[in-house]
């Protein structure tokens, strides 16, 4: 899973879903609810793999919330082919993800781990890319937007029912103020 799925959250519900015998349709339309954010961070790169060539197709694959935070502020050192860097920094990191799935295998058959509050590692993660983005670059609208939209739906749809339509309201956001930029220029 790690090599061809390469969803860290999609794989743990994954290992689930093939236990449960889901179906095909039960586990794509978990698969798009659960990686959907993955549509927020293509949006913001669609300029910088416009031109990328035969690297594209594994740089939209690659694209995961750790990539992302590495690639998104755009820094990328002197006298380095850019594609090339993007497509390292993604490789890599799918590298060691696959390294990292296999050895928590490992380890995990051989020692009793308890994963009791794990979930916070998710949260804790979007909060650290979060604060990242927010102080490396200048432009803050799309994390207003996010936030504002998200809080919105929150009292719209209450906290069991938010998350979906908040993306969508978050997409239609970022999709028209992107339009307005590009008629500006």
């Amino acid at each position: 899973m790690s090599l061809f799925i390469y969803a860290g959250s999609m794989q743990y519900v994954g290992v689930g879903l093939l236990d449960a015998g889901a179906s095909i349709l039960t586990t794509a339309i978990a698969t798009i609810m659960i990686n959907a954010r993955h549509l927020f961070y293509s949006i913001s790169m669609i300029g910088k793999y416009k031109d990328t060539g035969y690297y594209k197709p594994y740089l939209i694959f690659a694209l995961t919330d750790e990539t992302y935070s590495l690639l998104c502020d755009g820094i990328i050192p002197e006298g380095v082919n850019q594609d090339k860097y993007r497509f390292f920094v993604s490789l890599f990191n799918h590298c060691y993800w696959i390294a990292g799935s296999i050895i928590g295998s490992l380890i995990g058959t051989v020692l009793p781990i308890s994963t009791a509050g794990i979930e916070f590692s998710m949260t804790a993660l979007f909060i650290t890319a979060f604060t990242e983005q927010w102080l490396t670059t200048k432009d803050h609208v799309p994390a207003l937007v996010g936030l504002l939209c998200t809080l919105l739906c929150l009292v719209l749809f209450g906290r069991d029912s938010f998350l979906i339509p908040a993306m969508i309201l978050i997409t239609l956001v970022l999709t028209i103020l992107r339009r307005r930029e590009e008629d500006k220029v």
